[in-house]
């Protein structure tokens, strides 16, 4: 791309004008165009104005032009600073942001590796890597409620965390409804013996309907993370899961997990509540959201039937009273230690269907 002083160059060969003259038909000293000509002066309004009045075209014709080269020198200087950038690529989960599209899906070469920085630049929607750094391993970190001390790798709890922002932004809707949301979650719990095409569009309008968005994107290992609940602002909470465990009585126990931070901890919006329900968590926060789906899932006044439950017969029958998915009482006996953890697997159902579904979004 050249500088808009090549075509008063040429125009200048085509009317036979010496610098000098059109200089002084300008208005300019002879150094002003001679920098204007080689790119390092810029050319404003009033020179556009200037060169329309003299050389013809419209001023709309030289701006542009300048606008276009200005553009094009500093995407060479974004270049050279993305360059010096590519050693931040090693902190990022390339091949998961890959499965999921963000980047293309090929060898990543040396000569590659600017051009992928200033992708996940735009991903992230920060403006270079002290951004990313600002916003996400010094800013957000201080928001983050871990269930898992070996959540600390923000390359992949950030990129999952961005993959569900996305995916949020796509939605819109009222602003949060508290009395909604728990109506929401009674209809949602009664979802829970249905199969996945079933109760997974509804369950999302339940939550669209009372303010809540709900997203879900594919896990990224690293990230340790089975779900997320988070207020994007004041009105707005997100629930994000992974189906980082897939089997059914994790998916639900995350997801009325992830639903308990949003009822119970409402004055806490600026956290980030990073859940791994197979950590051993002491938060009581995370205590209180534990215990609230615990009891919403299989009321405490089945303690004793629980304790009774010893074939899958039973387990169906009981699944039937209370009105949830036999599977999640499975996971809540294996967890309880009531059964061994090999037991009535079989009872459970595994969602692999969503991951199939988001990656062919």
């Amino acid at each position: 791309m050249s500088p808009p002083g090549e075509t008063i160059t040429d125009l200048l060969e085509e009317k036979d004008w010496t610098q000098l003259e059109l200089a002084g038909r300008l208005g300019y000293t002879t150094k002003h165009l001679n920098q204007l000509i080689k790119g390092k002066a810029a050319l404003t309004e009033d020179a556009a104005l200037r060169l329309e009045r003299v050389l013809g075209s419209t001023a709309n014709f030289w701006l542009n032009r300048e606008a276009k080269y200005r553009e094009h020198l500093a995407r060479i200087e974004v270049r050279k600073l993305n360059q010096k950038s590519i050693a931040w690529l090693d902190k990022l989960p390339l091949n998961e942001l890959k499965k999921v599209g963000v980047i293309p899906n090929r060898r990543i070469t040396a000569q590659a590796k600017p051009e992928l920085v200033e992708q996940l630049l735009r991903f992230f929607g920060v403006a270079s890597t002290e951004q990313w750094q600002a916003h996400y391993e010094t800013g957000m970190q201080g928001d983050f409620r871990r269930t898992r001390e070996s959540q600390s790798d923000m390359g992949a709890i950030s990129s999952w965390l961005r993959l569900g922002e996305i995916e949020a932004e796509k939605l819109d809707g009222a602003n949060y409804n508290r009395s909604k949301f728990e109506k929401a979650l009674r209809r949602i719990r009664k979802l829970t013996v249905q199969p996945p095409e079933i109760f997974e569009p509804e369950m999302r309008r339940l939550c669209h309907d009372a303010g809540v968005l709900f997203v879900m994107v594919p896990a990224i290992p690293k990230a340790h993370v089975s779900g997320v609940a988070r207020w994007l602002n004041k009105h707005k909470p997100l629930i994000q899961l992974s189906l980082y465990g897939k089997t059914n009585d994790k998916f639900w126990f995350t997801f009325f997990h992830e639903a308990a931070h949003i009822l119970l901890h409402e004055d806490g919006k600026k956290t980030i509540y990073l859940d791994d329900l197979n950590a051993d968590c002491k938060d009581p926060q995370e205590k209180q959201a534990n215990s609230w789906a615990r009891e919403f899932l299989i009321p405490s006044d089945s303690n004793d039937r629980l304790l009774g439950l010893r074939s899958k017969k039973d387990v169906k029958c009981f699944s039937e009273e209370i009105g949830i998915h036999p599977g999640i009482i499975v996971g809540r006996l294996q967890h309880d230690k009531i059964i061994e953890p090999s037991w009535m697997n079989d009872l459970k159902e595994t969602f692999k269907w969503v991951e199939s579904q988001e990656q062919d979004a």
